[in-house]
């Protein structure tokens, strides 16, 4: 698939590409991004050129990953957001922002406009999220864009080669008032 751009009031998702790399090398230096996330650390500018060079162009061509950074109309960078397939009809959606930006709802509203383009673009009927216990921030942003928090899975995440507890959370296209590709029937409680 090639590359999409998305907007929002506020926001521009775009892919990013080499010129980006000093933003993403700079805003990963934030301790918090490297120890919630499974970024290398520490993070060094030769990751930040592998990841805009090679790791997300091959994501959006073979159509399993779709990186976006997430940048202000005046090309700040803002935060990154990732969308994998992880099985036909679910994706995992993950998120950071840069540390000057945290609080405004810019990552909230960028995983809405993603999750919407998701569900309505790659077929995508359940967009899963995914964080370790304690990263309270990634919970709030989850919550705030409509995800339902499912529970806690045991030793679900790697982080720097230590397996960690996660809670995981949904979000279904009648969430956000969209149709589904498949048929949903919910369980009777």
């Amino acid at each position: 698939m090639d590359p999409v751009t998305l907007t929002t009031d506020r926001l521009l998702l775009r892919t990013v590409g080499p010129h980006d790399a000093d933003a993403v090398y700079a805003a990963a230096q934030d301790p918090d991004i490297q120890r919630w996330t499974t970024i290398p650390s520490p993070y060094l500018r030769e990751h930040a050129d592998g990841f805009v060079g090679q790791l997300v162009p091959d994501g959006w061509t073979d159509s399993s990953m779709f990186t976006f950074g997430v940048f202000l109309p005046s090309g700040e960078l803002v935060g990154m957001l990732g969308i994998t397939v992880r099985a036909p009809g679910t994706g995992e959606i993950g998120f950071w922002a840069a540390k000057e930006h945290r609080g405004n709802g810019y990552v909230t509203e960028a995983v809405l406009a993603a999750s919407r383009w998701a569900f309505t673009r790659v077929a995508i009927d359940r967009m899963e999220w995914r964080a370790e216990i304690g990263n309270a921030a990634s919970r709030a942003v989850a919550e705030k864009a409509g995800f339902v928090v499912e529970g806690t899975l045991r030793s679900a995440l790697n982080n720097q080669g230590v397996r960690r507890d996660c809670w995981v959370g949904a979000l279904l296209p009648s969430d956000l008032g969209l149709p589904s590709t498949a048929p949903y029937l919910p369980a009777r409680t």
